[in-house]
This record gives C-alpha cells, structure tokens and sequence, in this order.
C-alpha cells in the first residue's frame, strides 16, 4: 500500500492537495494496523505458555511500533512532495520500494517457524478429513503430528509400514498394531504361511491373528522400529488397526475436538 501510495505521489498531474490527502489517509490507516498490530500481538503473547511462541507474538507486537514509524515516513514524504521536487520524489519513491522489499524479506526471514506453523494451522483445516492434517515442533526437540477426525467419528492415519503406504485406523482399544491380510501381502508377507494362534477380541467376537515384527512404522514425522503386530485372519477386520504397540511408544497422545495429537 506504501509502495502504491509512493507511486501516486510522483506523478506530476497530482495536486499539491490531493498528495497531502492521500498521505492523511495513508497515515490514518496504518495508524490503526499498528494499534491493532500491537494490542493483538501482545495480546496473543500473554496467553501463551511456551516461552517460543511468547516471545514470537511479542516480536509482532513490535512491528506495530515500526509501523508507527511507517506513519511518519508516509507524512513525512507528503511534505517534502509540496515542495514539488521531482528529483526528490524519484529518489524517495526509489528508495522507500527497495526498504520495504528489504524489510519484507527480513521478517519473512525471521519469522518463517512462524508462518510455517501458521501453514499448518489453515492446512489442517482444509485437509481431508482422517488423514495426516498437519505436523509441527512446539519446543525444542519435540516432534509432533495431527491427524483430523473422520465424519463417521473415527481417526485414520496415513501410515507407512516398512516403506510402503497405506491408511489405518488408530484404535486405543487394540493391544497392538493389526493389518488385515491385504494390507500384510503389501508388505511382501506370505500370509498362508502364518499361524493364527493368538486370540483376539473383535466387534464380531473371537477370532485368531498371527504375531509378525514390523521394521519401520512412521506416522508423518514421527516413527518407530520393531513394532509388534497381528495379521488377522481374512474378514476379520475391515480396516487395518493402529494399535497401542506404536501408540505406547509416543510421548503422549491426545484427543482434542476433531484433532487427535501425537508427540515425541
């Protein structure tokens, strides 16, 4: 808006009036995006816990301040455009285009954890609904994953076991990680050779599964080695189960609204 408002002032069919117009307006509007700027910066700063993400809402709160700065730029340039000087008015106009393309870069710069976990927040409210919704870090060394609710009320990861991808069902219920037996041949295993001798407890009563070892299991950013797993015996299930062998080996995991959050 700056760079716009720069532009219009060096045009020499502008009134002397008009440019003092435009600057007044230009500086009442930026006035009230630095106010807003600060009360909703500061304001976000004091309801946060993690001292990160404390002082990153206080360093927005700062730019209203140079934002206010900004308004006296915007006047002060309206003053020296009376003056009618056209040599002036290029050098201004060339100068103020390339600080706030400088200045823009910057805070990009320093803010781009920021604008990244803001990526993630509007991604996880447009993205599919059961799948991977968004993954973040919210202190240092922790990783964290969030995965949406389903509209039938279920939460299903987009998994990856031993390197190859397929989507299952988290289920708090099962004792350990289940794959129907499509799922398992994916995997490269010979389910007609396994022995179906552990009991296992299904919506449909008792059926028997056959205990495997599984290499890799990876949730977005998160993953795990040596997982134990059940193959079920075929029509058993109808989704492959994400169970507490994997979810035990997190740091916690929690169920909020429609977001569950795993964390490591």
């Amino acid at each position: 808006g700056f760079i716009a408002l720069v532009r219009v002032l060096g045009q020499p069919h502008i009134t002397v009036a008009t440019h003092w117009s435009l600057a007044e307006t230009s500086g009442e509007m930026l006035f009230l995006l630095a106010v807003a700027t600060m009360f909703v910066g500061n304001l976000l700063a004091l309801l946060q816990k993690n001292v990160r993400r404390l002082l990153a809402y206080s360093s927005i709160a700062h730019a209203g301040y140079m934002l206010v700065g900004l308004c006296i730029a915007v006047l002060t340039f309206a003053a020296l455009s009376l003056r009618n000087s056209q040599g002036v008015l290029r050098s201004m106009r060339d100068l103020s285009s390339w600080l706030l393309l400088l200045s823009a870069l910057a805070a990009g710069y320093n803010y781009r954890d920021d604008l990244v976990s803001f990526g993630h927040l509007v991604a996880a409210e447009i993205a599919q609904p059961g799948l991977l919704a968004r993954a973040d870090t919210q202190t240092e060394g922790e990783r964290a994953v969030k995965i949406r609710r389903r509209p039938d009320g279920h939460f299903v990861a987009r998994t990856e076991l031993n390197g190859f991808a397929m989507t299952m069902l988290v289920d708090t219920g099962a004792s350990t990680v289940v794959l129907r037996p499509a799922d398992a041949q994916k995997l490269g295993i010979d389910v007609d050779r396994l022995r179906y001798s552990v009991p296992v407890q299904t919506a449909n009563g008792t059926t028997y599964a056959a205990a495997i070892k599984l290499k890799r299991v990876a949730v977005g950013s998160i993953q795990f080695n040596e997982i134990d797993a059940l193959v079920a015996k075929p029509g058993a299930l109808r989704d492959s189960l994400l169970g507490m062998s994997f979810l035990n080996r997190l740091k916690s995991y929690e169920f909020s609204g429609d977001l569950l959050t795993l964390r490591i």
